[in-house]
């Protein structure tokens, strides 16, 4: 299929087996996620584009024009992918909302020497990767199906191909993907699989696209050959490839965090468009297994650096958490899934949990430096590898070798929009609150919100359909005593599972107003987390809250104790349009000299007061590389007894 075969622009999509169905005429317009989006376009784009040029991702490209190419530069065979994905992010600023401005020149001036760059260096046979289309590359093309990620790349140029092509209306990445994709589905028609999952999902989003059944078919082949053999394991076992069982028959989310979470997001893809119900089952069993053992509070996922994966159930050490920012935007992009195919609220609110915690944490307050890794904890003594302490950067970094979260961050930024609303027959549904104006088939909206600093959000109605017409409004799963008024009349609507809905007569310039209370709230983790035990984390809204050594000039972060009523009880202040709490605490009695005194051990409760403040999780890191904790030390353990 070439560019000039492909169908008109598609609106949203219809799948044979969703409850619902995007919404792809929504626009943030205000409030938080819109601060964000603009940071993108103004900082991040630009910061991301100028360090492709700098390690050397485009001339990995453009040298392959030459006669004699210059050495290939970087670690990695898949380096590709960040041009990728930055392109992704491209189409959506370059094809926005005009109301936000034209796009800068340099950022269509490299969407365009990039894309021409493509097209003039794919092979004949439509195969593209600048590592292994060099004559002096030490591998040959599908030679290293397990670390090669040629169909990695492939599935990241498909996103970017497709997005470009719904976005700006441009065909020409499309034929460029489309070349490679059928070379693919000739080749890998009969078996083999590529070590690390993405292509499946990008294989469905074309067969969208194109309407050629052979994406989706090779789709859903990837996701059954998995644990069968077909592919040589290497430096890891089968599980970190998610290749040692059929993935019907994973018992649990395993192996490398951002690899499952792809692989479960495709296979949810392909459940969508075939109705397959062993897939479903498989996912809703997964997807249970990870919520009730395997998520970080924050919503990360990986608890292992050596080879960033997820480790055993309820093993989730807090400076040692890995929680890849990718891993972050895997598991929404199958929280996102598993709402189209289900309706349930729940996934939702593991999405906005991701959202404004694991996946928001990963970029510096400037747009400009990043997270690979997000603990949850850092002690005072933590040496900084290429860090202030050593002469170089401040915990986030501006790039790294292997560069694939500032582009995923960049991309994903940019498509936020998407994720608002959706529908299915005869409603809409509000995904989640922000500031925004979302066009329906039948209903248009503007909302606002100051979400998530505050959970009330007014929706103003401006086209309705000319009979009833259901709008479904989320309750998360956080939220007791929801209220929701229709110009001005209180409503008598009772959440169920995850959603308030109303269903009337809509005129324009009906108005409903949503409020969500935001108490601050305290949790504990379970027992058998021995991480956590005897810890309490601070939480408020969406939003998880933790303190730094600059909030807590009294006393170390390590030894503040606080109890629940301290928490429920904080004081709700803004500092530079953030909502921080500012609480009692209480200093901890010196610990005993040994590192393990024996047994029993009189515990002392603390009687110096103190008073710290605790910022968003994804805030910290922005004021140097002091202590930081998300679970501090709670009182609730103390016997109620004074040392004597």
């Amino acid at each position: 299929m070439t560019s000039k075969q492909v169908r008109p622009l598609a609106g949203a999509v219809r799948t044979v087996s969703g409850a619902v169905r995007p919404v792809p005429g929504a626009r943030i317009t205000g409030g938080l996620l819109h601060h964000w989006q603009r940071r993108n376009r103004e900082a991040t784009i630009p910061h991301t584009i100028e360090q492709l040029r700098a390690a050397g991702n485009v001339a990995n490209l453009s040298r392959l024009l030459e006669r004699d190419p210059a050495p290939y530069r970087g670690r990695y065979p898949f380096l590709d992918t960040d041009l990728y994905k930055t392109l992704e992010g491209l189409a959506y600023e370059l094809g926005g909302d005009p109301a936000d401005g034209p796009a800068d020149d340099t950022v269509r001036e490299f969407f365009e020497e990039v894309v021409t760059l493509l097209e003039r260096v794919q092979a004949e046979d439509g195969y593209l990767n600048s590592f292994f289309q060099d004559p002096a590359a030490t591998k040959k093309p599908w030679e290293d199906p397990a670390w090669g990620h040629e169909l990695y790349n492939l599935g990241h140029l498909i996103q970017a191909a497709v997005a470009a092509r719904r976005r700006m209306g441009d065909d020409r990445l499309l034929g460029v993907a489309a070349r490679f994709a059928d070379l693919v589905v000739e080749r890998f028609g009969e078996g083999g699989i590529c070590g690390h999952p993405e292509v499946e999902m990008a294989l469905v989003e074309l067969f969208r696209e194109t309407g050629e059944r052979g994406y989706l078919s090779l789709a859903g082949a990837f996701v059954d050959r998995r644990g069968k053999g077909e592919l040589k394991h290497s430096i890891f076992p089968g599980d970190y490839f998610q290749d040692h069982l059929p993935f019907r028959e994973l018992p649990s989310v395993t192996g490398h965090a951002v690899r499952m979470a792809y692989l479960a997001a495709g296979a949810a893809d392909v459940h969508l468009e075939t109705g397959d119900p062993s897939l479903l089952e498989a996912l809703e069993r997964l997807w249970d297994d990870m919520v009730a053992a395997k998520l970080y509070i924050t919503g990360g996922l990986g608890s292992r650096h050596s080879d960033e994966a997820i480790g055993d159930r309820y093993e989730l050490p807090s400076e040692r958490s890995y929680s890849e920012t990718c891993a972050a935007i895997a598991v929404m992009q199958w929280a996102w899934r598993m709402f189209l195919a289900t309706g349930g609220a729940a996934y939702l609110d593991v999405f906005e949990r991701v959202l404004y915690n694991a996946y928001a944490v990963g970029l510096s307050a400037d747009g400009r430096a990043f997270f690979y890794d997000n603990p949850l904890q850092r002690r005072p003594d933590h040496e900084q590898r290429s860090g202030a302490e050593a002469g170089g950067e401040p915990l986030r970094r501006a790039w790294f070798g292997c560069p694939c979260c500032p582009p995923n961050i960049v991309r994903w930024m940019a498509q936020l929009a998407d994720y608002v609303a959706a529908e299915r027959d005869g409603a809409v549904l509000v995904a989640h609150y922000t500031t925004a104006r979302v066009e329906s088939a039948e209903l248009d909206l503007a909302m606002e919100s100051g979400y998530p600093w505050d959970g009330d959000a007014r929706l103003t109605v401006e086209r309705a359909p000319d009979g009833p017409y259901g709008l479904a409004l989320r309750i998360p799963g956080w939220a007791r005593g929801a209220t929701v008024t229709v110009n001005g009349e209180p409503q008598d609507a009772e959440p169920a599972e995850g959603w308030l809905t109303l269903e009337r007569r809509w005129s324009a310039g009906d108005e409903v107003r949503l409020t969500l209370p935001m108490p601050v709230r305290a949790h504990g983790s379970h027992p058998y987390l021995d991480a956590t035990r005897d810890a309490v984390s601070v939480a408020r809204g969406p939003l998880v809250y933790c303190v730094e050594q600059q909030d807590s000039p009294q006393a170390a972060v390590d030894d503040l104790m606080v109890g629940v009523p301290d928490i429920v009880n904080a004081n709700i202040e803004r500092r530079d349009e953030v909502v921080v709490l500012r609480m009692t605490a209480h200093a901890a009695p010196p610990p005993p000299a040994e590192l393990y005194p024996e047994l029993p051990l009189e515990r002392a409760l603390p009687e110096t007061t103190v008073t710290a403040t605790f910022v968003p999780y994804f805030l910290w890191g922005n004021r140097g590389p002091e202590a930081m904790r998300v679970w501090v030390r709670t009182l609730n353990g103390t016997n109620g007894k004074k040392a004597t």
